[in-house]
């Protein structure tokens, strides 16, 4: 007679499709979302999510974006401000633009207009730790 041994517990060694991978990063990335909820809710270890999440910020495994899209809030600062100065008045030179984002921590960052929108929101997503 031969006997099996049936080891219960979590597989060691799964293999995830490109798709399973997707959807748990995606939800990874969702506001609110702590990483490491959603590594125990699927069963993957934290650190293996983290890396999925490095995977999908340099595009190694793509990340399709939500149809609904997504939002930051913005401050439009200086409106106040005439549109034309009077022409008596000598206009002063204009004081740079600034881009100010408030990442997740509080911390607040600050770009010059000329480094453009796009530019601007990979640097904060990098520093963030978000990705986008």
């Amino acid at each position: 007679m031969t006997t099996a041994t049936v080891l219960v517990g979590r597989e060691r060694r799964r293999r995830w499709t490109t798709a399973q991978k997707r959807r748990i990063v995606e939800e990874s990335f969702a506001p609110g979302a702590s990483v490491s909820e959603v590594a125990h809710r699927h069963e993957v270890h934290p650190n293996q999510l983290h890396g999925w999440r490095k995977d999908a910020r340099l595009g190694s495994l793509p990340i399709v974006a939500s149809p609904q899209g997504r939002f930051a809030p913005v401050e439009i600062a200086g409106v106040d401000q005439p549109a034309l100065p009077a022409p008596a008045i000598v206009p002063e030179p204009a004081a740079p633009l600034v881009i100010e984002v408030v990442l997740r921590n509080g911390r607040v960052v600050r770009f010059p207009e000329r480094i453009g929108a796009r530019r601007a929101a990979r640097l904060a997503n990098a520093l963030d730790g978000s990705g986008s």
